[in-house]
């Protein structure tokens, strides 16, 4: 009855001379949420739900309006999906995504996405859905000693913090196996400013939006593959190979790019031969063991610019006139995420508590849009309304630092933030991209896990390096008004000085 009284809803927004954005979400948020209810209270998978958003997601002539039940659908329903690391619902998220695929496919503005698929011999959903879970049930498969690889293609998991985590980990092990190979990084711009440095690693820029709508989300995929044709159409069959480390690019492993003998793919989500409690860096490790034949194991690790560290030494150098300064890096950032966040005070209370001890020098990441700019600067004003110095400044501009500053807003990329967190003694933040460049440099890392009360997810998604990484994990979900910001900040420092 729900979802046929879901259709009324929709069809009346529809039918309106000037559907409003805000009748839109509600009821997209609704399909949604009535989705998830059902597949969590029974395991019952609703097409119906699914094929109404797809609907929504669109049918308007405004683009805008089509991304409001886009990013319902993934937000509400696709990303629960895949938090859990469980392989029924990893299987549940393949079975939607072919819905999905199929139901763009027989869009008119879906002609191309068809002709690839049927190109692939994909010719229905039950094809797709075929395809994955063989693919994903045995994507361990060795590769053959006659392949002589010249070429990897390695695809972007599309955050940051990810790629350290994983891509930067399978970077190394395909060098360790094939020390003569070139290695290109499909992914984001972003990319060049941790890997780029690297000789054998190049990066070949594809943007993926997370904020899309449905057709510009599996749209990338095309893109994608004319980037793999281009790269290896003067390739042996035998010399190139296409890793997908569970990437957003291809929605998770579901659309195919390469021929199956060219192609591995990194179940992250759900493997029973997976140890429960090991961190994903762990299990790429274990994955490219069965790959290579060959036991190893690398932490992550990034390639940054010379000149952001030549930058950031000579800053630090600066601070670090006195023996015993010690600079600790602090990023607050969520990547728009507000659930991984702690209140203000929080935040406030924390720096406080670090400026308290003179031995200490912080250096607060202003942060990447105007919300998180906006936090920083609070943060400034309160640390300087408690007497202690402050300056902002400017990474690219080489700043002077003022005599007696004590807290340093850095307004920074992603590279220039990686240069100074190498530099530093600590650093500290939320689960974000920083805390897994800094354990990967090499820095005591301590991380505030919020907004989740999955186990595994933090498990799996705690920073691994080879110093000190440890978490503080703060239950925002079912104790959201019962914090204790203080006995937070009393286990923080107990952490970090025991």
């Amino acid at each position: 009855m729900r979802p046929a009284y879901y259709q009324e809803l929709w069809e009346a927004i529809q039918s309106s001379a000037d559907p409003q954005p805000a009748q839109i979400d509600a009821l997209a948020r609704k399909v949604a949420s009535t989705f998830i209810d059902r597949y969590f209270y029974s395991n019952e998978y609703n097409r119906n739900y699914i094929q109404l958003l797809c609907e929504m997601a669109t049918r308007c002539n405004d683009a805008g309006l089509n991304q409001i039940a886009a990013r319902a659908l993934f937000g509400i329903v696709i990303e629960r999906l895949c938090d859990d690391f469980e392989d029924l619902q990893t299987e549940t998220y393949n079975r939607l995504i072919c819905q999905v695929t199929d139901y763009l496919r027989r869009l008119p503005e879906g002609a191309e996405l068809n002709q690839e698929l049927l190109n692939f011999n994909l010719m229905t959903e039950q094809d797709l859905m075929q395809r994955v879970e063989v693919m994903r049930l045995g994507s361990d498969v060795s590769i053959p000693s006659e392949m002589k690889l010249r070429k990897v293609l390695v695809l972007s998991r599309v955050t940051i913090g990810a790629d350290v985590a994983i891509t930067s980990i399978i970077c190394q092990r395909v060098l360790d196996s094939y020390p003569d190979a070139e290695i290109i990084v499909i992914g984001n711009d972003k990319l060049q400013q941790i890997f780029a440095s690297h000789p054998q690693i190049s990066v070949r820029e594809l943007g993926y939006t997370r904020r899309g709508g449905l057709l510009e989300r599996f749209g990338v995929w095309l893109e994608l593959l004319k980037a793999v044709r281009s790269e290896t159409a003067d390739c042996d069959p035998q010399s190139f190979l296409v890793l997908d480390p569970d990437s957003r690019l291809t929605q998770l492993g579901v659309l195919p790019l390469v021929a199956d003998r060219n192609y591995r793919f990194f179940n992250s989500r759900g493997k029973p031969e997976y140890p429960a409690t090991a961190s994903i860096s762990s299990l790429t490790n274990l994955w490219l063991d069965w790959l290579f034949g060959r036991q190893e194991f690398r932490f992550p690790a990034i390639w940054l610019e010379p000149r952001a560290l030549s930058t950031a030494e000579k800053l630090i150098a600066v601070i670090q006139q006195k023996d015993s300064v010690n600079v600790i890096t602090l990023n607050f950032g969520v990547g728009g995420n507000s659930r991984k966040r702690i209140l203000d005070a929080f935040e406030v209370e924390l720096v406080l508590s670090l400026l308290r001890c003179s031995e200490n020098f912080v250096m607060l990441d202003l942060g990447f849009g105007d919300e998180e700019r906006e936090r920083s600067e609070f943060i400034i004003q309160q640390a300087q309304a408690a007497g202690f110095a402050t300056q902002t400044a400017s990474f690219a501009r080489s700043p002077a630092i003022e005599p007696g500053t004590r807290l340093l807003g850095m307004e920074c990329n992603v590279g220039e933030i990686a240069a100074l967190i190498a530099h530093s003694h600590e650093f500290i933040g939320y689960d974000s991209a920083c805390q897994h460049i800094a354990a990967a440099v090499g820095v005591k890392t301590y991380t505030i896990f919020a907004g989740t009360n999955n186990a595994r997810f933090i498990r799996r998604w705690h920073a691994s390096g080879p110093n000190r990484s440890e978490i503080l994990y703060v239950d925002t979900i079912s104790r959201e008004h019962m914090i204790d910001h203080m006995e937070l900040i009393d286990r923080l420092h107990d952490l970090r000085l025991n």
